[in-house]
């Protein structure tokens, strides 16, 4: 009589065994529909001498797997010292994370505005049709900042509408016939747009200002909260408190949706991740969250394991399940999707930042499947065990207690033995660091 396998148990023992039960397919990165690598899968918005604004391709263009994430897009925004990005507003819900440099973001009411100082691991929620704008105080550093967009109009599509004329777009305000604009705001053109014959236009929506023009604009701005992460409409600063998980090889900071109304409201979590050269992220699956993962610095190897869709066949018997490893050697600016309950790890090939959006994010369970904590193998019972795994209970526990370390490992030591012994590839490494 044929042993029943659980298919979690089958996805362990296909990640951490060396003998599988199942067959496994590999997709290397260019035929990965989860890795949008920087270099070919963002459209540039907008680019001169002063900045740019790229927009990563849709989700689900890129795959079916992917259409859940049909109404997010993923924005990034770099711009030099002491320039702004010109008033602006959009269709569309943006959760504003600062990854390097200062900022001052200014955010416009009807009868009111709030000017705040930003740091790198600040973020905000902009409201759709919120007319806002972004400064870059520094001297000397860059600003880069990534966004996750949310339109509200069209499933995956935005508009910015600028009020300034510049030699990269019109103002919004031309859109109006001559008659309505001369009734509501008279000498319009003169004023708003200049005259026809002699315009002074910007280069372009990223704009250079004055010391002074900073200096009064710095004047007004309050600085983000440190000490609170449940701000309603303020800043919060995603690494102002104690990681959730932390060793001596790696920092995990997140703040969930329970924790802050912006986040609720969006239904987002938020995570900032270091991981030291060399080591490891431990497997581990989102019970329900979709997570969008940005690297900021540094590169890494990922694998995530899913099961392959099988396709309709005229037999009766059924067939096996047949798992699928997706790979990839990720870099900096790349953009890597993590569907619920795949299981995944991260190999710090460098020293390593990244930043991730966890979307359907209330509620959702991380269940490490390595390590002394948090381990939802190790709840499994003696009894199961055996059912589950060739090997005995208590070769299944003995195997689980040999990593004493939780989270994070360093996964340095088994990659020196195995190019000692000729062994290539980051696969083969990441299993003898498991155990």
């Amino acid at each position: 009589m044929m042993r029943v396998r659980f298919p979690l148990l089958v996805l362990l023992g296909t990640v951490f065994l060396a003998s599988v039960c199942v067959s496994l397919k590999v997709r290397e990165d260019e035929n990965n529909p989860f890795y949008f690598r920087s270099s070919n899968s963002f459209q540039t918005l907008f680019e001169n001498q002063n900045g740019r604004i790229r927009l990563l391709q849709r989700f689900n263009k890129r795959s079916p797997q992917l259409e859940n994430l049909r109404d997010y897009r993923i924005v990034q925004f770099q711009s030099k010292p002491n320039t702004i990005l010109l008033p602006h507003h959009a269709d569309a819900d943006f959760l504003l994370f600062v990854l390097s440099g200062r900022a001052i973001l200014t955010l416009v009411n009807n009868d009111d505005r709030d000017s705040y100082n930003l740091h790198p691991g600040d973020a905000q929620r902009i409201p759709a049709g919120t007319t806002y704008y972004l400064v870059n105080p520094h001297d000397h550093q860059n600003l880069k900042i990534i966004k996750l967009a949310i339109p509200v109009n069209k499933p995956g599509r935005y508009d910015d509408f600028f009020l300034s004329s510049t030699q990269a777009q019109q103002s919004y305000l031309q859109g109006f016939s001559h008659n309505i604009l001369e009734t509501s705001f008279h000498e319009i053109n003169r004023v708003l747009f200049g005259e026809e014959e002699e315009q002074r236009q910007q280069e372009g929506v990223i704009v250079e200002l004055s010391k002074e023009q900073i200096r009064q604009l710095s004047r007004r701005a309050k600085s983000s909260s440190r000490k609170t992460i449940s701000s309603e409409d303020e800043p919060f600063n995603l690494r102002s408190r104690n990681p959730i998980y932390s060793n001596n090889f790696g920092k995990f900071f997140e703040i969930t949706p329970e924790k802050n109304p912006q986040l609720r409201d969006l239904d987002i979590f938020l995570s900032s991740v270091d991981i030291n050269e060399g080591a490891l992220l431990l497997p581990h699956f989102n019970s329900k969250a979709i997570v969008i993962l940005v690297i900021n610095e540094g590169d890494a190897n990922i694998e995530l394991v899913g099961i392959k869709e099988q396709q309709q066949k005229q037999k009766q018997e059924e067939e096996p399940l047949e798992v699928q490893r997706y790979r990839a050697e990720l870099s900096e600016d790349d953009v890597f999707v993590i569907p619920a309950a795949y299981p995944f790890v991260v190999n710090a090939t460098s020293n390593l930042n990244f930043l991730a959006f966890g979307i359907n994010a209330e509620n959702n369970q991380r269940n490490f499947l390595a390590g002394e904590k948090d381990n939802v193998v190790r709840q499994i019972e003696r009894q199961v065990q055996e059912l589950a795994f060739p090997g005995s209970a208590q070769d299944v526990e003995r195997l689980l207690k040999k990593q004493r370390e939780s989270y994070f490992v360093d996964a340095q030591p088994q990659q020196k033995e195995e190019g000692s012994k000729g062994r290539k590839g980051p696969f083969p490494s990441i299993l003898g660091a498991l155990y």
